[in-house]
């Protein structure tokens, strides 16, 4: 199994949290990372991420998990489970109103060896990712606040 992982203390409450990680239409406003997002988050719904580091190779998952305000889980992968892809992230509400984020991806099954040669190190672009978010979630916290 390989895996990849970010977190960021957010100051911000979740559901803010939650409105701007949904809104995968406007990451591109956010994470450098990221050209466009095709789809919306629903559950069983498809999203098909453009990301600036494998521009040639769009990366397509299926919303199989959603929690509004805690989490949600996407998959992808080869066939019968062969390989499978699962991002997760997760909101974590903290004692004085703030969210801790963690987004996380696990490559598992026999042949998931194969995705490894062809997949960059996302611990960077996760990072990132979480960095983003952070700044717009603060951005849009101290817009609402009186």
């Amino acid at each position: 199994m390989r895996s990849f992982e970010a977190s960021a203390r957010i100051d911000a409450p979740p559901d803010v949290v939650w409105d701007v990680l949904t809104d995968v239409g406007s990451w591109r406003d956010w994470d450098s990372g990221v050209d466009r997002v095709d789809g919306r988050v629903a559950l069983g719904e498809r999203l098909t991420i453009h990301a600036t580091m494998i521009r040639s190779r769009p990366f397509s998952v299926t919303v199989t998990e959603l929690r509004p305000r805690e989490g949600m889980r996407w998959q992808a992968g080869l066939p019968f489970r062969l390989a499978v892809i699962e991002r997760t992230y997760h909101l974590d509400q903290q004692d004085d109103g703030g969210t801790v984020v963690t987004v996380r991806e696990d490559h598992t099954g026999p042949l998931a060896f194969l995705l490894g040669r062809t997949t960059p190190d996302l611990n960077p672009s996760f990072r990132q990712f979480c960095a983003g978010l952070k700044a717009a979630a603060e951005r849009r916290a101290a817009q609402a606040s009186p």
